[in-house]
C-alpha cells in the first residue's frame, strides 16, 4: 500500500500556495490613500440579519452590500427592470466604478478570505474581457484580481447565444417586446441590439494571505488604464478560512500521479487512486492544489475528500466530443457522476472539501457538463464550491437518502440543485446559491414522483431565470426556513407548478418558516406582476394539501401569493385545498392575494402591511359570472392589515367576489423593519 509521505506532503503544500487562490498576487509599488473610516453594516440577502434570524444557510462569512460601503463611483439603482445591472444585483442595487474609483469595506470580523461579486463589460463581439481589480487593506498589500465576463452575458430567447448582435432565436416564437410573431409579421419588426443582455454578474474568490481584523479597512479599486470601461462591484463576502484539511490514512493522489500545478490533466490519476481506495477500504485524499480534470470522474463506493473548497480545486476546460454521446452530449467538462439509474446507480459515495472549477459559457441543455452528476443513492456531498457548471448539482433518479449540505453554488448556466426524476428520502441543507441561470432548487417530478425531500435552510440569491425554490410535482414535499431575495425574471421565490411533464401533487406539501424577499416578478409575456410564492396548475389541476406556514413574504415587488392556471387551461384545471396560515407580508407592490384560477384556499392569521392595491385581486377563471369568481377564499380570522380600500382581506371580498384588476398601479414597498 503506498503510504503518503509528510515531508512530500508539506513541500507540495507550499509549492502550490500561490496557485489554490483564483486570483494573482502582486506586491504593491506604493501604498494607496489612506482608508477612510466606516463601520461595518452585514446584512443578509441585503436585509438586516435581525429580519431573517434563524432562515437561510449559515456558511460562516459576512455578506456586505457595496451601495453600503464608502465609495466614490456611483450607486446604480434600485430597480426592477429585467435585462439591467441593478435588476441583477443582490439587494437591486450595486456601485458602479469608473478607471480610478473605489469603494472600500469595513471587515466586521476576522477574515483572510474575501469574495468579490462583480460585473464587467461583454466584448463587443462577445465572448468577455478581462479587467484588473486591485484589493488594498489598510491602504497597503494590494493584491490584484484579474476579473473576467466570459462567463457572463447571454442574450436572446432561451436557450440564449454569446452574440450581442443576434436578432431573436425563434423568430416563430410571439415575442413580447413587438406583440407578435416576427416572422408573421409585415413589415418585418426590427429589435435593438444587444437584445435581452442577461447574466451579467460574476463572483471571484481571494484569499489574503493572513488573517485581518474587525475594523480594517478592503478597499476594492478599479486601476486607472482598467480594460474595462465600468467595474461594478455588488459585494463583497469575508470569512475567516480554517487551515487546509490533511488526512493521512487516506490514498493520496500525488502519489498516483496528479499534478496539484494544473499542467497535467489528472484525471486518470484520481481513477487510480479511487480504484486503489475502494480496495484499501479507505479515502481518497486530494491535497492542496488545482488539478486539471477535463472529463467526469465516475464515482461508487468511494468517500472522496479535499483539504477544504478555498484549497483543492478541480478545474477543467469544456471539451468537444468527436461525436454527440448517447444522451444527446456533444460536450464534457470537468464534474463527479454516479453511475446511470439505469445501470443501477451508484451507492455510497461521500464528496466533501474540494472546489469545482467549469468551463461551461453557453447553455446546451443536452450536455452533461454539471459539477455533480448521475444517481447518487445512500451518499453525501459537504462543503463543496462549485463555479461555473451547467448545473451545479443534477441528479437524475430513481435514487434514494441523498443529503447534500454545507455547499457553495454560483455563476451557473442553469440550475443550482436539481432533484429529477424519483429523488426519495433525501435532503438539501445549509447551502447557498447565487446567480443561477435557471431554478436556483428544484425538484422535478418528470414521469416519476419525488417523495419524502426537504430542502431547509438554504439561501438562494438572485436567479437570473425562474424561481429561487421550484417544486414541479411529487409527494410529500417540504421547503422550510429557506431565505430567497431576488429573483430576476419570469419567475417566483417559491414555486410548486404541474409544469414540464411532471406527475401530479399528492399527500401533503409544506412550505413552512421561509423569507423571501424583493420577489415576484414581472411575467414579460404575461405583462402581470408574480407572487413571492406562486402556485400554477398548468398540466394538472393541484388538489393535494398544500399548507403554507409561518413564511415571511417582504418587500414584494408585486403581489405577495398568487394561484394561477394559464389562460388557454383554465377551464381545465384548479386549484384547490390550500391553507396559509401564521403569514407576515411587509409590503406588496399590488396586491397580497393575486386568484387567477378556479379553486379555493383558506387564510389564518395572515398578517399585512404595506400594501400597495387593493387586499384580494380575485379573477377567478375569467368568466365573471353573476354568482361571483370560481375562486374561493375563506376567512379563518386573524387576517389583519389594510390595503388602500381598507382591511387587506375585507368582508366584502368573501368568499367569491370579483375584485379582478391584474395590473393595478404600482406602489413600491418601503424597506422591510421588525415586525412588533
Amino acid at each position: 500500500m503506498p503510504t503518503p509521505l509528510k515531508g512530500t506532503l508539506k513541500g507540495t503544500t507550499a509549492a502550490v500556495a500561490a496557485a489554490v487562490s483564483f486570483s494573482t498576487l502582486t506586491a504593491a509599488t506604493a501604498a494607496g490613500a489612506a482608508p477612510h473610516s466606516a463601520p461595518a453594516r452585514v446584512t443578509r440577502a441585503a436585509l438586516d440579519p435581525s429580519l431573517v434570524s434563524g432562515r437561510g444557510a449559515d456558511l460562516g462569512f459576512s455578506e456586505q452590500e457595496a451601495e453600503n460601503a464608502v465609495t466614490n463611483g456611483t450607486v446604480i439603482g434600485p430597480g426592477t427592470d429585467a435585462y439591467t445591472l441593478p435588476a441583477e444585483a443582490s439587494g437591486r442595487s450595486a456601485v458602479s466604478l469608473k478607471p480610478g474609483q473605489y469603494v472600500e469595506f469595513t471587515l466586521p470580523a476576522d477574515a483572510n478570505a474575501i469574495t468579490v461579486r462583480y460585473s464587467i463589460p461583454d466584448a463587443p463581439t462577445g465572448g468577455g474581457i478581462t479587467a484588473p481589480l486591485d484589493v488594498a487593506v489598510n491602504g497597503r498589500d494590494h493584491r490584484n484580481m484579474t476579473l473576467t465576463s466570459q462567463y457572463a452575458w447571454l442574450y436572446n430567447e432561451y436557450p440564449f447565444s454569446n452574440d450581442p448582435a443576434a436578432g431573436p432565436l425563434h423568430p416563430d416564437w410571439w415575442t413580447t417586446e413587438c406583440a407578435c410573431v416576427p416572422n408573421a409579421t409585415t413589415p418585418a419588426p426590427t429589435f435593438a441590439t444587444p437584445f435581452r443582455p442577461n447574466h451579467s454578474f460574476d463572483e471571484q474568490r481571494l484569499l489574503l494571505g493572513r488573517t485581518y481584523h474587525a475594523g480594517d479597512v478592503v478597499r476594492l479599486t478599479a486601476p486607472a488604464g482598467s480594460t474595462a470601461a465600468t467595474t461594478t462591484i455588488d459585494l463583497l463576502d469575508s470569512q475567516q478560512v480554517a487551515a487546509p484539511k490533511v488526512d493521512l490514512r487516506a490514498a493520496n493522489v500525488l502519489l498516483f500521479g496528479a499534478d496539484p500545478f494544473g499542467y497535467r490533466d489528472s484525471a486518470d490519476a484520481i481513477d487510480k487512486a479511487i480504484a486503489f481506495a475502494r480496495k484499501a477500504h479507505v479515502p481518497v485524499y486530494i491535497p492542496p492544489g488545482v488539478y486539471q480534470v477535463n472529463r467526469h470522474i465516475i464515482v461508487d463506493n468511494v468517500t472522496i475528500e479535499g483539504a477544504g473548497s478555498w484549497y483543492t480545486v478541480i478545474k477543467g476546460h469544456q471539451v468537444t466530443l468527436s461525436t454527440p454521446a448517447p444522451d444527446g452530449s456533444v460536450h464534457t467538462g470537468v464534474g463527479f457522476y454516479g453511475k446511470d439509474a439505469s445501470a443501477g446507480g451508484s451507492h455510497n459515495v461521500h464528496l466533501s472539501g474540494f472546489a469545482i472549477e467549469g468551463d461551461v459559457r453557453e447553455r446546451i441543455d443536452t450536455d452533461q457538463v454539471n459539477g455533480i452528476g448521475g444517481a447518487l443513492s445512500d451518499s453525501t456531498i459537504d462543503g463543496l464550491y462549485i463555479h461555473h457548471t451547467k448545473v451545479g448539482i443534477w441528479l437524475d433518479g430513481p435514487m434514494t437518502n441523498l443529503n447534500i449540505t454545507n455547499n457553495q453554488i454560483a455563476d451557473q448556466i442553469a440550475d443550482g440543485i436539481n432533484f429529477h426524476t424519483g429523488v426519495t428520502n433525501s435532503a438539501v441543507r445549509n447551502n447557498f446559491i447565487r446567480n443561477t441561470g435557471d431554478d436556483g432548487l428544484a425538484m422535478w417530478s418528470e414521469k416519476t414522483a419525488d417523495a419524502n425531500d426537504v430542502f431547509d435552510h438554504n439561501t438562494v440569491q438572485t436567479p437570473v431565470l425562474a424561481n429561487g425554490i421550484a417544486l414541479y410535482g411529487g409527494t410529500d414535499l417540504t421547503v422550510s426556513n429557506n431565505l430567497v431575495a431576488d429573483p430576476i425574471r419570469e419567475g417566483s421565490a417559491l414555486q410548486i407548478g404541474t409544469r414540464f411533464g411532471a406527475v401530479p401533487f399528492s399527500g401533503t406539501i409544506k412550505v413552512a418558516n421561509n423569507t423571501t424577499v424583493r420577489a415576484g416578478t414581472f411575467e414579460l409575456n404575461w405583462k402581470i406582476g408574480l407572487g413571492a410564492i406562486w402556485i400554477y396548475a398548468l398540466e394538472h389541476s393541484i388538489d393535494a394539501d398544500i399548507e403554507v406556514t409561518g413564511d415571511n413574504f417582504l418587500a414584494n415587488t408585486y403581489n405577495a401569493i398568487m394561484m394561477v392556471s394559464d389562460f388557454s387551461v383554465k377551464d381545465l384545471y384548479s386549484i384547490t385545498n390550500v391553507h396559509f396560515s401564521d403569514i407576515k407580508v411587509d409590503g406588496t407592490g399590488t396586491s397580497v392575494v393575486s386568484a387567477r384560477a378556479a379553486g379555493n384556499a383558506t387564510f389564518q392569521n395572515v398578517q399585512a402591511r404595506n400594501v400597495g392595491a387593493v387586499g384580494v385581486n380575485n379573477c377567478g377563471s375569467f368568466h365573471f359570472t353573476p354568482a361571483g369568481s370560481e375562486f374561493t377564499l375563506t376567512d379563518l380570522g386573524g387576517n389583519t392589515g389594510s390595503g388602500t380600500t381598507g382591511p387587506w382581506f375585507a368582508s366584502w371580498e368573501l368568499p367569491n367576489t370579483i375584485t379582478c384588476d391584474d395590473r393595478p398601479p404600482v406602489v413600491a414597498p418601503p424597506a422591510p423593519s421588525p415586525w412588533s
